[in-house]
């Protein structure tokens, strides 16, 4: 996994999202109770065609932020720009921007999927019949949609959700926990029409879930907050100039152990666990042979080496140092 500041990241990606290409952008955005802050001046930008994750742990601000964000909570200080403008001082423009679904998405159960939308489009100016018949074609419900709601899956009902949402051609859709409560089969099509809709609406697709290995599949970039500040933006799918900076995760057969532990937090500052014989610690892929070296300098016996791909949970966990999420 690749760590990135938002100026490496405009360089690196200038062939996929444009430097001019922000949908969402936060600036110093803080939130108080009280005496208490809350959301402690968080900063990054969201690029229109990308799934942006949107993590940490319970309690870190998650769900503060995303009212912010939609306007639904009154920011303290800073500001939320959604194409250029301002949450604060322009919400009617600003909000027209943005589709959100939190949860479970509100039907009216003994209508069909068609009159659900037509009747959400009513509420809003200028939707026409084609566009109706577009959001039902790109979330897959063309064979459901005369159908009442309290027939649809949940699958399918997150996808009408979805739809409603895409009415009024959105720049921003917010989703959060779009895929609680589904089965397997269910997660995979929300997760194929969530990707599908980044790439043919050309829609920044902000995600907040619990399930790590889902947001891997998903996102393009994920943001990890803990306590109300950000602690990292970074890359989930790795550049290929930059194979050699992956974290890695890697279990060493050694002896003695305790000495290869102590080596490797004196010579190259990383901790190691010790766990049924043998060493588990995380490090950049181009350490690995240096590490290796100096065990054998130190009359170190290697036995065996594992290495592999440090997942996003690997990473996450190593970023907030505990162990529940939400």
């Amino acid at each position: 996994m690749v760590v990135l500041s938002q100026s490496n990241f405009n360089n690196r990606f200038k062939g996929r999202y444009l430097l001019d290409n922000t949908a969402m952008k936060l600036i110093n955005l803080k939130k108080s109770i009280g005496k208490k802050q809350i959301i402690k001046g968080l900063e990054f930008e969201i690029k229109s065609g990308e799934v942006f994750g949107f993590l940490g742990p319970n309690g870190a601000g998650k769900t503060t932020t995303i009212r912010m964000m939609v306007g639904l909570m009154r920011i303290t200080e800073g500001d939320v720009v959604i194409q250029g403008k301002s949450i604060k001082h322009h919400y009617k423009e600003a909000i027209r921007e943005v589709g959100a679904i939190v949860e479970n998405p509100e039907m009216y159960p003994f209508m069909t999927g068609l009159q659900n939308l037509n009747h959400f489009a009513r509420m809003i100016p200028g939707i026409s019949k084609e566009r109706v018949q577009e959001v039902i074609s790109l979330v897959g419900l063309e064979k459901a949609i005369k159908q009442k709601v309290n027939k649809y899956s949940l699958g399918m009902r997150q996808r009408l959700g979805i739809a409603q949402a895409l009415l009024h051609k959105p720049s921003v859709l917010i989703l959060d926990e779009p895929t609680n409560g589904l089965d397997p089969a269910g997660i995979r099509e929300i997760r194929q029409y969530i990707r599908r809709l980044a790439t043919e609406e050309n829609v920044a697709v902000i995600i907040s879930s619990h399930l790590l290995s889902e947001i891997e599949l998903m996102c393009d970039r994920i943001a990890v907050i803990k306590n109300g500040e950000l602690v990292a933006i970074q890359s989930v799918s790795p550049i290929a100039d930059d194979i050699e900076e992956l974290v890695c995760r890697v279990q060493l057969e050694a002896k003695p152990a305790n000495k290869a532990i102590s080596i490797m937090k004196e010579e190259f500052g990383m901790d190691g666990d010790f766990d049924r014989g043998l060493i588990h610690f995380h490090c950049q892929r181009e350490l690995i042979p240096n590490v290796i070296q100096s065990f054998v300098k130190n009359d170190i016996s290697i036995y065996r080496v594992e290495v592999s791909k440090a997942t996003l949970e690997d990473k996450f966990f190593d970023l907030i140092g505990e162990n529940t999420i939400g």
